[in-house]
């Protein structure tokens, strides 16, 4: 597979990647052996970062859309994630409740027996 594609299944931030991953497609062997036995240097992306969209957005409990509206579609690396959530600016607490809310609505939804009465027993 490509890798980009290898990265993206990693979770990691291809350009932070070392050449020789970026530089050469990976096997699927290859991408099980990195997943159960990362090396140091994958293990150290996903700690610190930079981080990519999709894992950015995770951490900060909102959506890539979010992120895009915001002009902060790029990636972050862990301290500028911890450094937004300390002191969070307007839009990103508003985009956390918007995706709070978005979470709670849905388990709020009746399902359509949960009002049928119960029937009694003699």
């Amino acid at each position: 597979m490509k890798p980009q594609t290898a990265a993206r299944k990693l979770g990691v931030y291809l350009p932070a990647t070392p050449q020789e991953f970026q530089d050469n497609a990976v096997t699927h062997a290859e991408l099980r052996e990195l997943q159960h036995n990362p090396p140091q240097w994958l293990t150290e992306l996903r700690e610190k970062g930079p981080h990519p969209r999709p894992v950015v957005a995770a951490k900060l409990g909102v959506t890539i859309a979010a992120l895009k509206r915001h002009d902060s579609a790029g990636p972050l690396t862990t301290a500028e994630i911890e450094a937004l959530l300390a002191d969070q600016p307007e839009w990103l607490r508003a985009e956390r409740e918007a995706a709070r809310g978005e979470g709670e609505a849905k388990e709020e939804a009746p399902a359509d027996d949960a009002e049928a009465p119960a029937e009694d027993e003699d």
